[in-house]
């Protein structure tokens, strides 16, 4: 997932914007982008601010479209659900799908995986 899709997410649920961002593995590709800056109009996903709060100099959109989070985990901080990113994939499933055994597997499995690099808004799932 690129950081820059956090300008547009919102939570499946609550529709609340921005979620919080915790990553837990990232790659960096080599490839130079021809961005503008800034690259997002609202949100910048790697600072965790709106673009509006950020200082022009502070905006590093050329170096920012080069990364990947390929594991972390998404947090609607007004409804308090949570999303893993697993494989550079957010999965953002509304509730009812995510009672489905195929679902909630990934979900054990990445919090099992990542147990120790939750967030403490999240420890208490895994206990």
């Amino acid at each position: 997932m690129r950081y820059a899709l956090m300008n547009l997410i919102a939570c499946p649920m609550c529709k609340h914007f921005p979620l919080k961002l915790y990553v837990f593995e990232e790659r960096v590709f080599e490839k130079e982008y021809e961005v503008n800056v800034p690259f997002c109009d609202v949100y910048c996903g790697r600072k965790g601010k709106k673009v509006s709060e950020l200082q022009q100099e502070e905006l590093d959109c050329k170096e920012c479209v080069k990364h990947d989070v390929v594991a972390g985990v998404l947090i609607c901080p007004k409804c308090g659900r949570w999303y893993p990113i697993i494989n550079s994939i957010p999965l953002m499933y509304p509730d009812s799908k995510r009672k489905h055994p195929k679902v909630r597997e990934k979900e054990e499995e990445f919090l099992r995986k990542y147990r120790e690099k939750l967030p403490a808004e999240l420890r208490s799932i895994t206990s």
